[in-house]
This record gives structure tokens, sequence and C-alpha cells, in this order.
């Protein structure tokens, strides 16, 4: 059985490269003076299909036999995932059928079907997506391709670690005091964990999570996969896993820790990305900014490498924020 590696991640590398987008690493002079240090911002907000996703999604899709390809693939979202997947499949010729949540964002179930995926709705909160993926999977002979758990998808996430570290040495940079990056189901920043394992052991792997939905702080506090307590909601919608996963969370072990940011904080971090950077980013894809601007991270005198994974915001949430009319559940 494949298992999740460096030397993964290196070929992942390879496979999805003059596919997905190596997304710039962005900073601003604004931002360094408001923190007292110097922050490189790896905008995957700009990524193909809006996030980070669309790496690890190509990654595992681009690899499907002609025989798979036929039988489609499955996968089960709130919505960058889902696009992500989507997207990956309609580039590889194959169908792709998406189990999402029937509150996501409008604008992550119209940009599946913008890509040609199928959207088969499900309540978050009575109705497992596990289950019912698997069962589409099964029933159609269909390969599913999981969120976080799947070795190609966390090796495929790992290349923004190879990007960020590259473009950070072009910039003088070497070695980062700290980068900072969410965490839900994990893959992500395992994936981001397996590249600086490698190639830069001595800085700290920093995630961040929705204050409510703090899985991966509660678990590696205990040293096993534990689920969050009820929660009343979060704008992070991208972040709403209620636990590790079960590949992910070993790697992540070697996260120096995680924080946790309210509502109202990664609100500020999206209208501080918009008004100062010029960047659209969702509020899941903002937690590690919203860490920085509340002093959850440190960076003064510091060079902190800061993973936005997102861009893919309801347009009226966003307008909301933008405007100072959001008032946060919690």
């Amino acid at each position: 059985m494949h298992t999740a590696s460096f030397a993964g991640v290196q070929d992942a590398a390879r496979q999805i490269a003059g596919h997905a987008v190596r997304t710039p690493l962005i900073e601003s002079p604004a931002l360094n003076a408001h923190v007292g240090g110097r922050v490189l911002l790896k905008a995957e907000n700009l990524q193909l299909a809006g996030a980070f996703k669309f790496r690890g999604a190509y990654n595992r899709i681009s690899r499907l036999t002609d025989d798979e390809k036929a039988r489609g693939v499955v996968a089960y979202s709130s919505g960058n995932h889902a696009q992500a997947v989507a997207a990956a499949a309609r580039m590889v010729g194959t169908s792709a059928i998406i189990v999402m949540p029937a509150d996501s964002p409008t604008v992550k179930v119209e940009g599946v079907r913008a890509f040609g995926g199928e959207v088969r709705m499900y309540d978050r909160y009575t109705e497992s997506r596990e289950a019912i993926g698997e069962d589409i999977a099964a029933s159609k002979g269909s390969v599913l391709v999981r969120p976080f758990d799947d070795p190609f998808v966390i090796e495929g996430q790992g290349t923004i670690g190879l990007e960020i570290l590259d473009q950070a040495k072009a910039l003088g940079v070497a070695p980062l005091d700290q980068l900072v990056c969410g965490a839900s189901g994990g893959g992500l920043i395992a994936g981001v964990n397996l590249a600086m394992a490698a190639l830069s052991p001595h800085t700290p792997v920093i995630g961040v999570e929705p204050r409510h939905y703090n899985d991966t702080q509660l678990s590696l506090a205990a040293g096993e996969r534990l689920t969050h307590a009820p929660a009343p909601g979060t704008i992070c919608d991208a972040l709403m896993t209620d636990r590790p996963g079960e590949l992910t969370f070993p790697i992540n072990r070697r996260l120096e820790r995680v924080e946790t940011v309210s509502d109202a904080e990664v609100a500020e971090a999206v209208r501080y990305a918009f008004r100062l950077l010029k960047l659209v980013v969702e509020p899941g894809g903002a937690v590690s900014l919203a860490a920085l601007l509340a002093g959850k991270v440190q960076a003064q005198g510091r060079t902190t490498a800061v993973v936005l994974s997102g861009g893919n915001v309801d347009p009226s949430l966003f307008a909301a924020i933008i405007e100072d009319r959001f008032t946060p559940i919690a």
C-alpha cells in the first residue's frame, strides 16, 4: 500500500507541473510593518479552482487507469475539494459525482457544476457523507477520492511546502523562522509537514483551527484522534471536520503547536487581506493570517510563512465582512 512520504511529495510536484498553478509568495510592506517582522504569504487563493485542494485532487485523479476513468470518481466535500475534484476529473477526461452538504456556499456548489461535476446534496447534521460517498462508489464501481485521508492527496498538498521553501530561498530567506497553516482534516498541513521535515526540519510549523473546531489541538494534547465538542457553527465552512484524519494525524504530531481563532478574528483577517493586500481570501483560508494579526503567533523580528489556503467565499458573506456588517456566531 502506498504511504505518504517526502519522496511522494517530490513525485507529486512532477505530476502536477504544468497543470496546477505555482502560486506566488507575496510580501507586503504594510503587513511587515504591522507585525514588526517579515511575512511571506503563499496565495493559494489564486490556485486553479480557487484553493490548494486542486494539487492533491489532480495528483490522485491523474493517476487513474483507463478502466478507472471509465467508471468515474466520487468525492465528498463542503466545497473546495469538491471543485478541485470536478476540475481535475474534467482535465483528465472522467466524470465526477460530488456529495456536498445542503448548506454549502452557493458559490462552491456552482463552481462544481461549472467544472462539469454532478452534485448530490446531504444533511451534514443527520447523514454521513462518508457513507453516502462509499455507497455511490460501490454501486458505480467509481474511485472514491477522499479529501485528506489519501496518500496521493496528502503528497499533492505537500507541493505547497516545496514551493514555499524554494520561493523563500529565492528571496534570500533560509531558513524560515516559522510557518503557519490552517488545519482541518489535516491533509494540507500534513503534506507541508512532510516537506518541512525533510528540507527545513528546524522551522516550527504551527497549525490554526477555528475556536470551536479544535479537534487537531485536542488530539495532539491527548496523543490520539479526538472529536471536538458540539460546535455552534463557523464562517470557516472549509474547516468543519470533526476529527483529524487517520493518515494525517501521525504526520501532524510533529507540529510545534495549534492555535485557535474566533470568527471575529477571522473576519478581521478577511477584511485586512482585501483592504491592505488586495486579495480575496475565504474565511477558512484566512485562519493563519488571523492568528498572526490577533497576536496568537508572534512575528516580531521573525520571517513567517503564512498559507492563504483558498478564496472561494460566498459573495454576500464577503460583502457583509468587508462592510463591517458581519455579526460573529461565537
